[in-house]
């Protein structure tokens, strides 16, 4: 286990898409799972706030999202099989640039397959901010900053301004 590096904005492997993971990987995946954790756990300490990780984000280029909000939950090669009509607006922030905040628009309802550390297959329903959470990791699997779905020009802010006059 070990707190890795977060690849920041600008770095060109954020843009690079993840490969599917194979059964025979798993115990491999472990080891990025609690790296995945312990470096999620360290920047909430600095930072006091982050939730979710995608594996890119650590150059570790494999469908993989470790996530801990409620309890920890590892999803391997997750799909999103549905998004809502349904969509809202909201600031995203990203430990790729953790100074910088984004309005991007989501899907208020999505749901997902994936496996879990004993190749299991499951699905799962996100709603509102868990689901804009998900489609944010699901994005890095694929390259997709959400800078990159900024909603006009105006949808970008520096954490501290938008503090001043966003946050509600």
């Amino acid at each position: 286990m070990a707190i890795k590096e977060i690849l920041l904005l600008g770095n060109p492997n954020l843009y690079r898409i993840s490969e599917t993971i194979r059964k025979e990987e798993l115990s491999e995946i472990s080891i990025v799972v609690n790296d995945l954790h312990e470096t999620i756990i360290e920047f909430n300490r600095k930072h006091n706030w982050g939730r979710a990780i995608a594996a890119s984000q650590i150059n570790i280029h494999k469908r993989l999202i470790y996530m801990h909000v409620e309890k920890p939950m590892v999803f391997i090669n997750p799909k999103i099989t549905y998004k809502s009509n349904d969509t809202f607006e909201v600031w995203d922030d990203c430990m790729s640039f953790p100074n910088l905040m984004v309005k991007v628009q989501r899907y208020k309802n999505i749901k997902i397959e994936y496996l879990d550390m004993n190749w299991n297959k499951h699905e799962l329903e996100f709603k509102d901010d868990l689901s804009e959470l998900f489609q944010h990791e699901y994005d890095h699997l694929d390259g997709i900053l959400a800078v990159m779905r900024a909603v006009d020009k105006h949808s970008l802010s520096f954490k501290s301004e938008y503090d001043k006059f966003y946050k509600k």
